[in-house]
């Protein structure tokens, strides 16, 4: 077994890059070396921003030998009166064998002429130096970049190669032009602290070897050692460090040997919300800041830099970037100064200079359209007046820090903004929240908004653009979804079932779809097909949600939604808290084994009354079940279980206590089982129409009791 090594050396790539080529390595270089069955006992995938690397420990010295089987032409054109033909002589000639190595076999498709040959395995150098040209030059990336007078693309240029195997060097070459990379064992160790070549004896040594000249290749270790650095460089501060994830991985691979140095601004600049400083230091200088604690969002006057310079350098380095963030703050100040010095208000109009989209308008017509949504969700919520009145002026105001100065900078501030200027300008501080709130949740694991008015202002805001956008036909499909619709319908049904919000999203949708129909700045003139798309649409997103987030089996979800039944889905759009209460119900009542016991009775009462003609919402058996039309007592006994259900299942309906309506269909599955099986049982499908019609009515109404919780037909036993 050998070891080997492949280090591609380069100017600094940038940092996403990294990342990027050492997961694509992840998935190639696996799967071409067991293609090619020398498949390592261990692999290992390094970069930092001056190389790619992999480290293949356990790999076999050369391929198995193999016996391969090669099916040729069919026999009555290889061979003709008992001769070679010219098809046989060219197929052993393709294989480099004699024609007396040729043998006919009978196959399922006739007779065929095959050859059996014994190929030897190919040492593991001679395969690696074939695969490693496209592994290193078939990485995909953002910006690619030529350089020297060659066709050669890589995010940057590729400076050396190092190959070996074991302590073999493996002979490789790149041509870029007149430019020429060839392979050996001389690698670069940190370019300040350890400038000169760096011999490596072995593959094995590559890890111990790098590290003596200051450079990490481990960028898991790097990763823990820098955040490690950060909150040691904080706890001497007294402080708590603020480490964005994204930011750490983003510094990771942006240094060798990192060390990190404490730099200090002004406190001036604490005067700024805590946001945009922390935006100004994490986005415009890779800084991690600090929090006075972790309960508190108020930062200290200092930040920590992750040098990939001389650590003996480091009060310079300190000093060098605190007068880059002094200026960065001092631009910050003044955005936000500029931005105080008149009233939010005063931004809306305009708003009229920023297009939503093309199509649909400014900025100020979606608000206008968000207004009217959030008046018609405070109607269905039956808000009292002063929240009413919240409600309005945030949905009013919502957008308004877009055409800030401070927003203009960083787009990622939008809402934040909003809310403090909102509150700068006197405006209560409900609207302030909600201004702030109405953005969230902005990914898939962000909080939700807490506050009525946020919630509201918030759904107004996603319901006018699902609407708006489906009305230009740009509905998400496949993987594209431009828009983020499908996070927006998410956050739709996430918020009301979060705040257990009584809201009918179907009426909503309807009300929506009408005002665009009539409002001629969106291109949309026939509401059913545009309903039609919105409904659907989002009794996928509850579907998904169900399913992924809730951990519902899908037969439950499909029971829940009503399963090829619009009637019965548009129940779930109706009242989405009781969905999600019915399907958790049935997903409990599975694991612990009570649908089962009225499983089997149900689902074949279900399937026997769609042979009647019964409305699937009559529940009361009055004027139904004419009882003189009994041939059996197992039918009148079947009535009187029906009449008792009746209040249990409507009290069920009215508390969503669904348990209540479990209860009654225990209490009935023995009549029922009677009716269908006892020694009074009867046919259901009687010759007589009445008396047939009669005990369809019986099933039917209890298939009704029982699609008060699902519909059991899409249920899958198990």
């Amino acid at each position: 077994m050998a070891t080997f090594l492949l280090e591609v050396g380069t100017e600094e790539l940038p940092a996403s890059f990294v990342s990027d080529a050492l997961a694509q390595w992840q998935q190639r270089v696996v799967a071409d070396l067991e293609e090619q069955a020398l498949a390592p006992e261990l692999v290992r995938f390094y970069g930092t921003p001056r190389r790619l690397a992999m480290v293949l420990k356990g790999l076999p010295d050369r391929q198995p030998d193999r016996t391969e089987e090669v099916k040729g032409p069919p026999a009555q054109a290889a061979f003709k009166d008992g001769q070679p033909t010219k098809a046989a002589e060219g197929f052993a000639r393709s294989r480099g064998v004699d024609l007396d190595a040729l043998e006919v076999r009978e196959t399922d498709k006739g007779a065929f002429v095959f050859v059996t040959q014994a190929i030897a395995g190919r040492p593991a150098a001679e395969v690696l130096t074939e695969l490693i040209p496209g592994w290193i030059l078939n990485l995909e990336g953002k910006r690619f970049m030529r350089w020297g007078d060659g066709d050669l693309r890589f995010p940057r240029p590729i400076r050396w190669l190092v190959a070996l195997l074991d302590s073999e060097v493996l002979p490789l070459t790149l041509e870029n032009g007149s430019i020429t990379c060839q392979s050996g064992r001389h690698s670069q160790g940190h370019r300040v602290l350890a400038p000169e070549p760096l011999p490596l004896k072995q593959a094995q040594d590559y890890g111990e070897t790098l590290r003596h000249a200051f450079v990490e290749i481990d960028p898991v270790a790097r990763r823990l050692l820098i955040q490690k650095q950060v909150e040691d460089a904080a706890k001497k501060l007294s402080g708590v460090p603020v480490i964005s994830e994204s930011l750490l991985d983003e510094v990771t691979n942006l240094v060798e040997w990192p060390t990190a140095v404490v730099g200090q601004f002004d406190a001036e600049f604490l005067e700024l919300p805590p946001e945009v400083a922390t935006m100004e230091m994490e986005s415009h200088q890779r800084y991690f800041p600090v929090r006075k604690s972790a309960q508190s969002a108020d930062l200290m006057p200092y930040f920590i830099t992750i040098s990939n310079g001389d650590p003996a350098k480091a009060a310079i380095i300190a000093e060098g970037n605190a007068r880059v963030i002094r200026a960065r703050l001092s631009d910050g100040k003044f955005f936000f100064d500029a931005d105080r010095a008149v009233p939010l208000e005063d931004f809306v109009t305009k708003l009229e200079t920023v297009t939503f989209e093309e199509r649909l308008g400014s900025m100020a017509a979606k608000v206008q359209r968000i207004e009217a949504i959030a008046a018609r969700i405070a109607d269905q919520l039956g808000v009292e007046t002063a929240t009413r009145q919240h409600l309005q002026r945030a949905a009013h105001l919502c957008k308004a820090d877009l055409v800030s100065q401070m927003v203009g900078e960083f787009p990622e501030l939008e809402g934040v903004m909003g809310q403090t200027y909102a509150s700068h300008s006197g405006e209560p501080d409900a609207v302030a929240t909600a201004i702030f709130e109405h953005y969230l949740p902005r990914g898939a694991h962000d909080q939700l908004p807490q506050t009525l008015v946020g919630q509201g202002v918030g759904l107004a805001d996603r319901l006018d653009t699902l609407v708006s956008i489906f009305s230009l036909g740009e509905k998400p499909s496949g993987s594209s979804d431009p828009f983020a619709l499908r996070r927006a319908a998410n956050a739709v049904v996430n918020i009301i079932w979060a705040a257990g919000l009584p809201l009918n999203l179907l009426a909503l949708l309807q009300a929506v779809v009408a005002d665009a129909v009539a409002n001629p700045d969106v291109p949309i003139t026939e509401a059913e097909p545009l309903l039609g798309q919105l409904r659907d649409f989002f009794l996928q997103r509850v579907q998904t949600l169900l399913q992924d987030e809730l951990g519902i089996d899908y037969d439950l979800v499909n029971a829940t939604l009503g399963e090829d039944n619009p009637t019965y889905a548009d129940r779930a759009l109706v009242d989405l808290l009781d969905a999600k209460n019915r399907a958790l119900f049935l997903q409990e009542i599975r694991q612990d084994g009570r649908l089962a016991t009225i499983y089997e009775t149900v689902t074949r009462a279900t399937r026997l009354a769609a042979q009647g003609d019964l409305a699937t919402t009559v529940l009361d058996p009055a004027g139904l079940v004419d009882a003189q039309q009994f041939q059996s007592p197992a039918e009148q006994a079947f009535l009187d279980t029906l009449e008792t259900l009746l209040p249990q299942t409507q009290a069920a309906q009215a508390s969503r206590d669904y348990q209540q309506l479990l209860s009654g269909l225990q209490q009935a599955i023995p009549v029922v089982s009677g009716f269908f099986d006892g020694p009074d049982s009867v046919l259901v499908m009687d010759e007589n129409p009445t008396i047939r019609q009669n005990r369809l009515n019986l099933l039917g109404l209890l298939r009704n009791h029982a699609l008060v919780l699902a519909n059991f037909g899409a249920i899958v036993k198990g």
